[in-house]
């Protein structure tokens, strides 16, 4: 179930993507629920579900203005160096070590446009870059959550790209977090997707003005999803409606002194098969 938030018509509403159209939710199962974020917190996924199946879609997919798949939930929180040949290509440059923990920080909501929104490249900097990642959507309130229940406090999956503002990565002598909240300068969406089998590796790739640039599995992953919600919930609660973004590929090509920095124009693409594709153009900040 492809579970998307959006404008129609002048109002905020939610509710299932079906072939190209929408089933509008909310009025359907309002005062109960407003939003996406009020199902996750009542753990009424399920019960939206059922009633897609009896309805046909209200309006076209392409009336709606989609918006970040959750809005309102608490908090992002992102795992950097997570894929098995970025962290040797760190290592093997004298980096670091291998990893026994992940490396986390969080990233604001105003920093993730939509589908479709513009990502923006800001006035005091060149260097924009892309990270596709497979991003989990918490479902359920968990503490200290056991390796082999995590994959319950999940309630759905969706996809971000991870942007960043390279040369602002180290203002800081011991944090990224400089480089990693631009606002508008990564995205989210294009919905978030229920029922998908976690425990298969799922494929990503990215493409910048149609070329492959990042194509990869999450059986590369270095700490795995479940991994990763047992270490984080040993020191924060995880709440319906969080964002654990979980890393990204190595990308294609040569490596380049001059890195290849997106620029207005540029067609940001990422696409996972389980879930669809986001799309993004890339717009100068004015």
């Amino acid at each position: 179930m492809h579970l998307a938030s959006y404008n129609i018509r002048g109002r905020a509403s939610f509710g299932v993507v079906v072939g190209e159209g929408i089933v509008d939710l909310r009025p359907r199962m309002a005062p109960r629920f407003q939003s996406v974020l009020d199902l996750l917190r009542a753990g009424a996924l399920a019960e939206a579900k059922a009633v897609v199946a009896s309805v046909r879609p209200d309006f076209a997919l392409s009336e709606a203005e989609l918006l970040p798949p959750v809005p309102g939930g608490e908090k992002i929180l992102c795992i950097g160096v997570n894929y098995a040949n970025r962290d040797a290509e760190l290592t093997s440059a004298g980096g670091n070590e291998a990893a026994k923990y992940p490396s986390m920080f969080f990233k604001p909501p105003n920093a993730l446009v939509a589908h479709n929104a513009p990502i923006m490249r800001p006035l005091e900097s060149e260097q924009l870059e892309y990270e596709g990642e497979i991003a989990l959507v918490i479902g359920k309130t968990g503490r200290r959550i056991p390796k082999e229940r995590a994959l319950e406090y999940v309630g759905a999956i969706t996809m971000c790209n991870e942007g960043t503002i390279r040369d602002w990565i180290r203002h800081g002598r011991f944090n990224v977090t400089q480089g990693k909240a631009w606002d508008s300068s990564g995205s989210i969406g294009p919905w978030m997707t229920t029922d998908v089998d976690l425990t298969k590796p799922l494929r990503i790739t990215c493409r910048i003005n149609g070329t492959v640039t990042q194509d990869d599995t999450t059986e590369s992953m270095i700490f795995k999803f479940v991994d990763i919600l047992s270490y984080v919930s040993i020191f924060m609660t995880l709440k319906p409606g969080d964002i654990i973004a979980t890393g990204t590929p190595i990308k294609l090509g040569p490596k380049s002194d001059t890195p290849r920095w997106l620029k207005a124009g540029d067609v940001f693409e990422m696409t996972v098969a389980e879930i669809g594709t986001l799309r993004n153009v890339v717009a100068d900040e004015t």
